[in-house]
């Protein structure tokens, strides 16, 4: 695989979604730039002569061999994205499992087990609130009631936004006899840290995916005016939440854990009013779970009592919740050791081979270098050099995998 043949497929798909201002990618679940993903996908799966099919949760897969057979070996990631994120996050494990078998098929390779190529759905949660959607209600991680009860900020639900986007959401949930299809996952992603160029490895391999989660905070406090209200007697729920803000770092860094608040709603959010309510969402994440939940539980604690101080309350709701992830230890192995034995490391960020692992199928996950180590940021980058080489990387796996 050359970097020039990467780039090739690489820049027909880069452009869709991309905002020209900031050089962001705005590709949220069931918009025109996901749908238009999901058709460039399509058209790449049929030009191999792949078949293609939507399974009940609006993930797309594409098949080289047939899946009834069972044991599959599959790969792929998502094409959604966080608002104003980098273009490589998902994408490029799609791109790289297309290449793949271009490359299996260069090498005259005849699988024993069918390939499998998914682009799973709502990866991010940016759009309905809850990340791995697509993963989650296939392997039934998430209850199908709640998932049709999700609507986006601008009151448009999920169930709407399929049936506009052409899919049938009345079949949503559990998909067994689809899971029972696959033997194993490999996922391939970008790296969203500088671990692998500290190392100086264009490829590496995880070992396991943090426990994490996201929590909504719930500022209730007394709408006022911002001339008049004397300071004494306010009830600002912005004092609180920005508490709460300084809290989560200081926790987070005393217990060498992550903790990020990027988001907020202020009502009535008017510059000369004092606030009546803030709402944020709290991302927390750690290497372990005791960590994590004495991290979140120290937030929780030191934010009531400022509360009580402030005037204010606070409600603080779970949204979503996702163990420590440890990769199949046999399959991570054999990867290792077919790839001549890249770098092993674990990672914060969760994934669909994440919620994959969780019902036992033996899943891992390949890194490709970022140089820049940012992510979900337009800064967000991989060299075509690179993620040549995370090409051929995985065409080794499925190759190991399926023809031998």
């Amino acid at each position: 695989m050359t970097p020039e043949r990467f780039a090739s497929l690489w820049r027909s798909l880069e452009p869709i979604g991309r905002d020209p201002s900031t050089d962001g990618y705005l590709r949220y679940a069931w918009s025109e730039a996901d749908l238009a993903c999901r058709e460039w996908f399509v058209e790449e799966a049929l030009d191999r002569s792949l078949t293609v099919e939507t399974d009940r949760n609006g993930n797309l897969w594409a098949w080289w061999g047939d899946p009834v057979h069972g044991d599959a070996v599959v790969t792929g990631s998502h094409f959604d994205s966080v608002p104003q994120g980098g273009g490589y996050d998902g994408p490029l494990g799609i791109v790289s499992a297309l290449l793949a078998l271009d490359e299996l098929r260069d090498h005259g390779s005849a699988p024993t087990r069918p390939i499998g190529i998914v682009a799973f759905a709502e990866e991010e949660g940016s759009r309905f609130g809850l990340a791995c959607l697509g993963s989650r209600l296939l392997t039934g991680a998430v209850e199908v009631d709640r998932v049709r009860s999700l609507v986006d900020r601008d009151g448009v639900s999920l169930v709407r936004a399929m049936a506009d986007a052409g899919s049938d959401p009345g079949g949503l949930g559990p998909d067994p006899e689809r899971l029972g299809r696959v033997g194993a996952f490999v996922e391939l992603h970008v790296e969203q840290g500088r671990a692998l160029v500290d190392l100086a490895a264009a490829v590496g391999v995880a070992s396991a995916i943090w426990p994490h989660g996201r929590w909504r905070l719930d500022f209730r406090g007394e709408g006022n005016h911002a001339g008049t209200t004397r300071m004494a007697d306010r009830r600002d729920p912005m004092l609180t939440f920005a508490y709460a803000v300084l809290t989560a770092n200081e926790e987070a860094r005393l217990a060498s854990a992550h903790a990020t608040v990027g988001r907020a709603e202020v009502t009535p959010n008017a510059t000369n009013a004092i606030a009546a309510t803030v709402t944020g969402w709290l991302d927390a994440r750690a290497a372990d779970q005791s960590t994590l939940d004495k991290l979140v539980g120290a937030i929780s604690a030191r934010t009531e009592e400022r509360a009580g101080h402030d005037g204010t309350t606070i409600a603080m709701t779970a949204e979503s919740a996702s163990p420590i992830t440890q990769f199949d230890a046999g399959l991570r192995d054999r990867i290792v050791a077919t790839l001549g034995g890249p770098p092993v490391l674990a990672t914060g960020a969760g994934h669909d081979a994440g919620v994959l692992a969780a019902t036992g199928i033996p899943t891992a996950m390949l890194f490709v270098r970022n140089p820049t180590g940012v992510s979900h940021a337009p800064a967000e980058r991989a060299t075509d050099a690179d993620c040549a080489a995370g090409v051929e990387a995985l065409a080794s796996v499925l190759e190991d995998l399926t023809c031998r």
